[in-house]
């Protein structure tokens, strides 16, 4: 995997029937492509490699924070990044048990409003990208 430029990654994780308060100790995952568009575990050339991927559990503030690089903009897609949210990491848990990678689904097409991110930084120093999440329970 090559370098790349840098990405920090913070999420806002919101209990949207609680008022959007914090949800503390919800775990998320986060994924996406290398500088090739490629993705580890999955893409041709990568399916031995696990980089680009991680997960955590929210802290009280509801926040996690990743970091990572700037993803590719590969054929037909806008660079973006993947995110799960679970209110736990038992239901997480429970939930990885039913999938793979082969019957993974791709978002459906909301218009994206909801899943774009406020970006700043620069070039040289780093970038890092925002967004709060709600989320249903």
């Amino acid at each position: 995997m090559a370098a790349g430029i840098p990405l920090t990654i913070k999420l806002l994780i919101q209990d949207q029937a609680n008022g959007c308060s914090p949800m503390a100790n919800a775990a998320v995952h986060v994924w996406h492509c290398d500088q090739q568009g490629r993705y580890s575990l999955y893409s041709q050339g990568a399916e031995s490699e696990n980089y680009l991927r991680g997960v955590q559990a929210a802290g009280t503030d509801g926040i996690v924070t990743f970091d990572s690089i700037f993803p590719a903009c590969y054929s037909g897609r806008w660079p973006h990044v993947h995110f799960e949210v679970y209110r736990s990491y038992e239901q997480s848990v429970s939930n990885l048990r039913q999938v793979s990678l082969d019957r993974d689904m791709v978002f459906s097409d909301d218009g994206g409003v909801h899943e774009l991110g406020t970006i700043g930084g620069n070039l040289s120093g780093g970038l890092n990208v925002q967004l709060a999440v709600p989320v249903m329970a």
